[in-house]
């Protein structure tokens, strides 16, 4: 056979092999690459989502963590103030009641000191009629002895 012959024939059965390629293997091939380059540009982009979503949930524990921690120093202001409330509170009703127990104290001993005054009173009288009997020498009778008793406590 001849160099010709053969180079034609080969060319002719690599061209109808390039066209049976093209035409029933090179679509499924196109077709298996483009589904692989969806999947891997669908899964580059679900990464970059997944991404700024973290920072995001990152941003946002944060401010949570703020949020609570500024709650939580409020609610320990908070229970400052109302301690100081009860402990004056407190101090404002002991006050009150030692004020009370004072006072009830000072009545008892003006009570205290005028029954001393009366006992008193009633000594001096009754020494003061002593010793007027003494000095009269005689005793007065006992009606006469309560005037006269009733009268120097009314003087005194």
């Amino acid at each position: 056979m001849n160099i010709n012959a053969t180079l034609f024939i080969n060319m002719i059965f690599f061209v109808g092999f390039v066209w049976f390629c093209m035409k029933f293997v090179w679509p499924f091939i196109i077709k298996a690459i483009k589904e692989r380059q969806d999947k891997i540009a669908e899964g580059l982009a679900a990464s970059e989502r997944s991404q700024k979503d973290l920072e995001l949930a990152q941003e946002k524990a944060a401010e949570l963590l703020r949020e609570a921690k500024q709650q939580s120093a409020e609610i320990v202001d908070s229970a400052k103030k109302r301690h100081a409330e009860i402990v004056d509170s407190a101090k404002g009703d002991a006050r009150t009641e030692a004020d009370k127990i004072k006072n009830g104290a000072m009545a008892e001993i003006e009570q205290e000191v005028n029954r001393a005054r009366e006992q008193l009173r009633s000594k001096v009288a009754t020494l003061a009629v002593a010793g007027a009997e003494k000095v009269i020498e005689r005793n007065i009778d006992a009606a006469a002895n309560n005037d006269l008793f009733d009268k120097l406590v009314k003087e005194l």
